[in-house]
């Protein structure tokens, strides 16, 4: 936990991470960089990762909601931390885990902040991405159609509760194709796979609606993970009161995934990379 000194009680963001496994060593320097915008920030472990028992592999976005929500009460209790302005900041897959908590526990989120956290179903995104990567590495013609159609096929047989196990064993036929590697990256092991078959169809356009808080959506522009120009349209379709300027949405001009606009040079700090607005964008909407 990192707080900001101040005379008076200040806002609280809990971190939710993305996708795999996360400790807390593993966010670098986010932490310290997001409390300078005047906030008590709270991050954790996913189970099984750092310190913690469990294994995230066995959860759905459901649990890692509760978690989220879990995390929240923690904050709350801190001393100089104002009890009534408790919000939740997801990362990529965290964005949808934001969402649905602030849906399940209105009461509990006062706003939610996303990063690049995506406005379509999680199934849908990772098509979008392996088509993405596949054509940036060059795989195209009758191979990127082949990889493209077992995409499909995978997720049809996740739907219909096909084990886990039985569509990664057959999947194993095609080890030699050019595309193996790009398609099977988020479902590689059969735990991966029961993961992303839990939660592949929640929709973020389902959640919005029913949202109680103010959302702040942000994304950047060179982000080749995430289908920022569908998301951002149907998040702006999806919130409520989102012509009152409740809301906010943003894409970045050159930004990536991580709302970084280079890769780290030695001798240039990473906050120094940020896109620029991020940081005071933040600051208004927590302070608001």
């Amino acid at each position: 936990m990192r707080r900001p000194r101040s005379d008076r009680p200040v806002p609280g963001l809990v971190f939710v991470d993305g996708s795999g496994c996360g400790g807390i060593e593993e966010w670098g320097g986010w932490p310290e960089t997001i409390s300078e915008v005047g906030v008590a920030v709270l991050v954790h472990d996913k189970p099984g990762c750092g310190k913690s028992p469990g294994d995230w592999r066995t959860q759905s976005f459901a649990d890692r909601a509760a978690e989220a929500l879990t995390a929240v009460e923690v904050l709350r209790g801190w001393r100089g931390v104002d009890r009534h302005r408790i919000g939740l900041i997801g990362w990529s897959q965290g964005g949808w885990v934001s969402l649905l908590a602030a849906r399940t526990s209105p009461e509990a989120i006062d706003r939610v902040v996303t990063i690049s956290g995506p406005g379509v179903s999680m199934a849908e995104q990772e098509r979008m991405r392996i088509d993405s990567w596949l054509r940036r590495d060059g795989v195209d013609g009758e191979d990127h159609a082949e990889g493209m159609a077992w995409v499909d096929e995978q997720a049809r047989r996740l739907r219909s509760g096909e084990p886990a196990a039985q569509v990664v064993d057959v999947r194993r036929q095609y080890a030699d194709r050019t595309w193996y590697d790009v398609v099977t990256q988020a479902t590689a092991t059969p735990a991966t796979a029961e993961f992303f078959a839990r939660s592949m169809d929640i929709d973020p356009a389902e959640l919005l609606p029913e949202l109680t808080c103010p959302v702040l959506a942000l994304f950047g522009g060179a982000d080749d993970s995430v289908p920022v120009s569908t998301s951002v349209a149907r998040i702006a379709a999806a919130l409520p009161d989102v012509e009152r300027g409740r809301h906010g949405i943003a894409v970045f001009p050159g930004a990536d995934h991580s709302l970084f606009t280079g890769d780290p040079r030695p001798g240039i700090a990473r906050r120094d990379q940020l896109a620029a607005g991020f940081l005071p964008m933040l600051t208004a909407f927590v302070q608001q």
